[in-house]
Parts: structure tokens; sequence; C-alpha cells
């Protein structure tokens, strides 16, 4: 694609988001009591703001006007922002994580894929400098201290002589015992041979005959090549089979692909150039406008003394630097605006004196009377029904398509087809600069040319006034101390060290590790193509895995990449990541790392048993964590098998490593993490039944279930993975069945399954005797799947998490409210007895 269509592109994406934003403003102020009426609508603006995003990201990744760049990046970030904002009124409204838009999508005439929440590529393209500088120091510091050996060590068990002796003894018996068999079989068809052809009155077949036998068979085996073929076609053309070169990637997408590599050095160069022309325009500007604008400001500032002074009979108050100078005066006011507003602060100050002379002759009223109005107004308020709750990224995306309209919706670019910077725009910026830099001198010369004029003309002098501002000056001073007093309780331990020799240190302590190069387009799975559906009919459906997919990207990656949208979008500081063995769920953990560039912790039990020991170490182990989690963020902290911080009660076999360490010290970390900290804390876990549950779900504010996947999410599963290991898909293997028989079964299982049986010697066997669906039910034998009370176990632990509870009381229509009363009243009886 050009630059002119990726330009096409953004227009298109702006209009879609003006409308979209025109319908927002009219909804924001309307109030609605229909639960099933606001969702639908939600989720509507919901899936456009969605399709903007893909856009938008799209063009800015491609797009190569520096200018431009800035403002979509802008809008960008905001559609980010508003995505998670209705993201989270939908799981407050249903109260669940999961949503389906079946329904939707079909009036919208939308695919599925296209609610895929693309990852912004700027995320690591802005920084893959740092990220690659930071991977060779980790890579050196593990090499030094050999903590890159890989874990598996083989170890070779020592064998008696006899018992090897008698070992090859079998061996070789066996084989000669192979030999002499094959040699006898070889003799008994030759004997077998020399008899057939010794029997008398058998005849040879005439020719005729032996002719028409090969006819035959040669019939029969075109005829069947025919009819396979046939029925291959046929298949393609009712879409149950893709085209011969379906999977081929074709020369325009290479093509495409070199093209877009190409736009990004472009893009880095104009960029470059535009830092250039930000100093040099400003340097130049400075010599040719400078001094014009510094007596045009003289001049103004003169007229106001003598326009002041005609007017009032005294020299006006100069305005202080904190208040922002002359610059209060002169916004964009001309000689007549601010004589007339002179004029009104005259009449404004009579007037005041006057309402206060009035005020204290009224009675106030008393504070009761105020309370039962604010009171009402409430109730008032809760009566109206559902209403949206205010936006913090509506006004950005607003003044972002406000500049989009003024500046480039129709600016005629026909001049600049290399689509480098427009020195026009940096002039009119850097002359605001250039005016605020020279008014801030001009204000101190105007200062004193004022005193000067009282003291000439009025006689005046400023003793006073100083001495009133220096004690003033020794109030903030004490004030300042006692803040200072404050904070020392937060002490740095470490203040006399450097991020780097404690980021040494953490990784020669096995606490920061590297994470997996996985991408989060890995974790393959297929969509939920019938949860509305499911749900009208109140069965609550399994999430599927694109689904687990999809909040892993809003909650994590989306965050932890934009520090804009991590600071203003609703905060979610930790995730709980929980389902059987084998889902996927670390694998989860180091995609978010790849996809953000974030360095991984690891502070699961097992890891930190016996480091930092004592209650000082823990102290200081922490500090130190998040100290470097806050310097080069964004991070992730990793707690592996988190149930055993929260054990109800810990196995004996378990107490040596004190698995609760950390179950006290979390709640004041995520307390500690503000929304300028992009730092995620997930939590991986098994078995959550185990876990006391009111201290877990007090750490983690977000539990997702990973579930086992559907059939729909195996059949994808067992292609990729077959394909991934170097096998080839053929009729001959019944993918179907494979995926109907490994109902039960994770990832893991089919990963290893796969791995099982596609070794080198199989690989290269393919062509002649290709794969079959029976191969791998063999290995099926062996493992054990996920039982359907494991399933119901973890879904019945997942109703009695706050979330699940909320929403089995909506589902059964019970108040959550009036449950709560209950609870409390519950509590005051028990208090009694």
């Amino acid at each position: 694609m050009s630059n002119a269509m990726y330009n096409k592109m953004w227009h298109q994406t702006q209009e879609a988001l003006n409308s979209l934003l025109d319908k927002e403003s009219q909804n924001i102020m309307e109030s609605q009591n229909n639960q099933v009426f606001i969702f639908q609508m939600l989720a509507t603006f919901y899936i456009k703001y969605v399709q903007i995003f893909r856009n938008l990201e799209d063009v800015y990744d491609q797009i190569v006007h520096p200018q431009k760049r800035i403002l979509i990046r802008k809008i960008l970030d905001g559609v980010m922002g508003r995505i998670l904002e209705l993201k989270n009124e939908m799981v407050e409204l249903e109260l669940t994580e999961f949503h389906y838009f079946d329904d939707i999508l079909q009036d919208l005439k939308l695919a599925p894929q296209q609610l895929d929440i693309p990852i912004p590529k700027y995320f690591l393209k802005e920084k893959l400098e740092v990220i690659k500088g930071r991977e060779k120091i980790l890579a050196q510091i593990l090499a030094n201290t050999g903590l890159d050996i890989p874990e598996k060590k083989y170890t070779v068990k020592g064998i008696p002589l006899e018992e090897a002796v008698k070992l090859i003894q079998i061996a070789e018996r066996a084989r000669q015992g192979r030999l002499r068999a094959m040699f006898m079989k070889q003799i008994f068809l030759q004997e077998y041979r020399a008899k057939q052809t010794k029997i008398p009155g058998e005849k040879v077949a005439d020719m005729g005959a032996a002719v028409l036998q090969i006819q035959k068979v040669w019939r029969g085996f075109h005829q069947r090549r025919k009819t396979e073929k046939q029925r291959e076609e046929e298949m393609i053309f009712l879409g149950m089979k893709p085209p011969p070169l379906f999977n081929e990637v074709s020369a325009t997408v290479i093509q495409a692909e070199k093209v877009s590599f190409l736009r990004n050095e472009v893009q880095v160069k104009h960029e470059e150039n535009y830092k250039e022309a930000l100093v040099t325009i400003k340097d130049d500007l400075k010599l040719i406008e400078g001094p014009d604008i510094k007596e045009n400001l003289q001049d103004q500032i003169r007229h106001w003394f003598i326009e002041c002074r005609n007017l009032t009979g005294t020299f006006p108050e100069y305005p202080n630097v904190e208040e922002g100078g002359s610059a209060i005066i002169f916004s964009n006011k001309t000689p007549q605006q601010v004589t007339e507003d002179i004029i009104a602060n005259q009449e404004e100050e009579e007037k005041n004196k006057k309402k206060k002379k009035k005020e204290a002759k009224k009675p106030k009223k008393p504070k009761k009377e105020k309370e039962k109005k604010g009171a009402k107004e409430k109730n008032k308020e809760e009566d109206d029904g559902w209403k949206m709750s205010p936006s913090v990224f509506l006004p950005t995306m607003e003044e972002g398509n406000n500049v989009y309209k003024d500046l480039w919706k129709n600016k005629d670019e026909s001049g600049n087809l290399p689509q480098d910077y427009d020195p026009e725009l940096i002039k009119q910026e850097k002359r605001k600069e250039l005016e605020s830099e020279i008014r801030a001198q001009v204000d101190e010369l105007m200062r004193q040319e004022l005193k000067n004029l009282k003291l000439a003309v009025d006689r005046e002098k400023e003793y006073p006034v100083k001495a009133a501002k220096k004690k003033g000056d020794k109030k903030k001073k004490k004030g300042k101390k006692g803040k200072k007093g404050k904070r020392g309780k937060d002490k740095d331990l470490t203040a006399d060290r450097t991020i780097e020799s404690l980021y040494k240190e953490l990784v020669e302590e096995g606490l920061l590790i590297q994470a997996l190069k996985v991408n989060l387009s890995d974790y393959i799975g297929e969509y939920s193509y019938l949860g509305a559906t499911l749900r009208q009919v109140s069965i609550e459906p399994m999430p599927s895995l694109l689904d687990v997919r999809q909040l892993i990207a809003l909650y994590g990656i989306l965050p932890l990449g934009s520090a804009t949208v991590h600071e203003k979008a609703p905060l979610v500081k930790s995730l709980l990541l929980a389902g059987p063995s084998g889902v996927g769920k670390k694998m989860l953990v180091h995609a978010i790392c790849t996809e953000t560039g974030a360095n991984l912790f690891n502070l699961s039990a097992a890891n930190i048993a016996g480091k930092y020991p004592g209650k000082n170490g823990l102290q200081m182990m922490l500090h130190v964590v998040i100290k470097v989690a806050r310097e080069l963020q964004p991070s992730v902290v990793w707690i592996g098998d988190t149930e055993k911080t929260f054990y109800k009660k810990v196995p004996s076999t378990e107490r040596m490593i004190e698995p609760k360490r950390l179950k006290k010290q979390l709640p004041k970390i995520l307390r500690l993490l503000k929304p300028d900290d992009r730092i995620l804390i997930v939590g991986t876990t098994q078995r959550p039944f185990d876990a006391e549950l009111q201290s877990f779900c007090k750490v983690y504010q977000k539990i997702i279930l990973v579930p086992r996947p559907d059939y729909a999410s195996r059949f994808v599963l067992w292609k990729q993975i077959i394909q991934r290991n170097g096998g080839i898909i053929t009729n001959a293997l019944n993918i179907s069945c494979l995926a109907k028989v490994t109902d039960g079964f994770t990832q893991g299982h089919i990963v290893e399954m796969v791995q099982g049986v596609l070794t080198d010697r199989r690989i290269r066997q393919q062509t002649y005797k290709p794969l079959t669906a029976a191969e791998f039910i063999a290995m099926l034998t062996r493992m054990s799947p996920v039982y359907q009370e494991e399933e119901e176990s973890f879904k019945n632990w997942y109703a009695k998490t706050p979330t699940g509870k909320k929403r089995a009381l909506a589902l059964t229509g019970g108040d959550i409210e009036k449950e709560k009363d209950k609870g409390k009243k519950k509590g005051k009886k028990e208090k009694k007895k």
C-alpha cells in the first residue's frame, strides 16, 4: 500500500470515529433501565471501537508523516483506553469477565476474527534497542553465573558386568534367530516355486487372458484416481476443502512485507529530520522575528499601564511569575478588550463589597437541611436508572478529532509527496514557545519599569509587600520540612546502590528470569460461536481459549505497553490465571512479557525458598524487586503455584520452604503500586481450592478461569501443532476424529503426543507412509485427561469468588445490596451471642 492509501485509510477511520463520538455524547446524557438494551449499546460501541483501533494501529505503524503520527498516536491511546473503559462497564453490568457478541456481529456483518485485539507494534519498536541491550546483559550475567545451562540432566546408571554380558547375549541370540528365520523362509519359497512348475496338467495361461487381467487392473487403478480427483474438486467447490495453493504465500504478500520494512526506515529518517527542524526553525525565528516580538510586547504593556492610570487613577499591580505574568492580561486580546476588562473588574469589586454586606445580615441555614437535600438528590439519581460513567479518554479523542478536522481533513498535500514534515506547522508552534520565552524576559524589564514609574509619578515604595512575602516564604519552608519528615517513613533501603548492581543481584539470585520468546498469537484456539445463544437459553457457556487470549491482551498487554493507557484506564494491578495443568497459563505470562518487552520476576514459593532469610531479608527482597521493576518498567511479577502462598494448611512436606512468606506482604505491595508504575502481578494456579479464599481474592483483582480446549479449539490445535512439528496433513489423517477422541485433554497433552510420534525418522517416512490418527491414539492411553469432576471443582470454586457470587445472585434474581445487609445483620447477631 502506498502513502496515499494509508492517508485515505486514516481519513475513513477518522470519519468513523467522529460519528461514534457523536453517538457517545448523545448516550452519555440518557439514562436506561433495560439491562439487555444497555449491554447491546455497550457491546456495539466496544466492537466499533475495536475496528477503529485495528485500522488506526495499521495507519500509525505505516504512515511516514511525523506530525500526523503524533496526532494519530494521541488518538490511538485514547481509543485503547476507551475500549478498556467499555470492557469495565460490561463487566460491572454482566458481572462476568467473558462476553459474547454473536448476534451483534451478525447485525454488523463482521467475522469473529475482527474482534481480535491487535497489539500495537510500537510497544516494541520504540524501545527495541533498550530491550536488546537488556537481553544481552541478562544473557551475559546468566552465562557468567552458569544459570543458563538447561535444567534437564541425563544421569547414566552403572550396570554390573554379568548383567551387561547377559543383555548382549540376549540381543545377539535374537538377531541370529531373525536371520535364520529369514533364511528358512527363502528356502521354503524356492521349493514351493519348484513344485508349482513340476505339476502336470496345469496349462500356462494364454496371452489373451493375461492381457485382459492387466487391462482390468489398469482400468480399475485409473478410475479410482479419476474418482478421487473429482471428489476433491467437488469438496473445493463446496468450500469444504481449501484450494491447492491456498496456504502458499503469494509474491504480492512478500513484496508488501518488503515495502513495509522500507517504510519503517523512511519513518525513522523523517522522525530525525523533524527533530532537527524543531531546533533549527526555532533558532531562525529567534533571529528574524525575536526583536519585533519583544518590541510589540513592551508597547502593549506600556499601553496597559497608561490605560489603567487614566481609568482608575493608579498604576496596576504587575502579575507574578506564578500567575503567568503579563500573559494573563494579553491572552489573545486587543487593546480595546483590555480596557473593557479593567472597567468590568472595577464594577465587580463594587458588587462583591455589597454582596458581602448582605450575606452578613442573612442567617445561615442549618446543616441538617442541606444534608436532607443531598440525600433527596441521591435518591433521584438512583431512581433514574443506569447511566454511563464519565470517561477519561473521550475528551482526548474529541480534542484529537478536532485537531484533525481543523488541520488535516481538508489540507492540500499535493506538494508533499514524500510525506516529510510541514515547516509552517512547526513555525506556528515555535512562535508560541518563543513568545512565552521573550515574555518572561520582557516581564522582568517591565516590572522594573513599573516600579520606576510608580516612584517617579506616585512616589510609592514597596517595602511592606516585600516583608510580607518573606514571611510567607518562611511558612512555606516550614511546611516543606514537615512533608520531608513524613516521607522519611518510606526509606530507600538501597539508596547507595545502582540499579545495575541490583539488577545483577536479582538475576544471580534467580528472581529475575529470562522470558521465553512466545507471542500471544501462538496461543492457538477457536472462537465461541454460540456464546450469546446459549446465554439466552440461560446456559452459562465455558469460555473458549480465544476469549482468554482477549482478556490477557486487555488486562495485561495494552496497559503495560502504553503509559498513558495505564495511568488513566481502570487500573488492573493483579491477575490470576486458574486452570488445570497444561492449558498454557505460564505461556500466557511469557507472552505478556514478549509482547510488551517487560522484565519477568519470579516470586513463586519454591523459587524464593531459602533466599533472603528472615523478616529483614524478605523486606529487602521485595524492596529490591519493586525498585528494579519500577525503574525498568514495564515489569511482570509472576507468582507460580500461587495457592501455596495462601495455603489453608501447609502440608508437612512443604513446611521447610515456608510457602506463606509473601502472604502478608502482597497486599502491601499492591497498595504501593500507583497508576504511573507499569507493574503487573500475575499468579498462576492449578489448585485454587487449596487456598484461603478471602485473602486470595483480596490480592487478585481479576480472576480468569483458563478452561481445557473445546472441540473447535482442539481441531485447530491438532492441525497447527502437527504442522509446526514438521508433519504433513493428508486425507489419510482424520483430524476431526483426533479432536473428538481427545475431549478432556489439554494443549500440553496434544503437544506431548505430537512430539512423541513425529520423530526425525517418522518425518522422513511421510512421503510414502502418510500420518494416520491411530499412531497418535496409541500415546493417548498413557495420559490422564482433565476429568469432569476436576472441571466442576474449578467452577464451584469460581462461584465462591466475589465476582462469581455477584453473578450467581444476578442470575437467580437476588439483590446484591440486600444480601450484603443480611450478611451484616448476621454478623451483629453472632457478636451479641
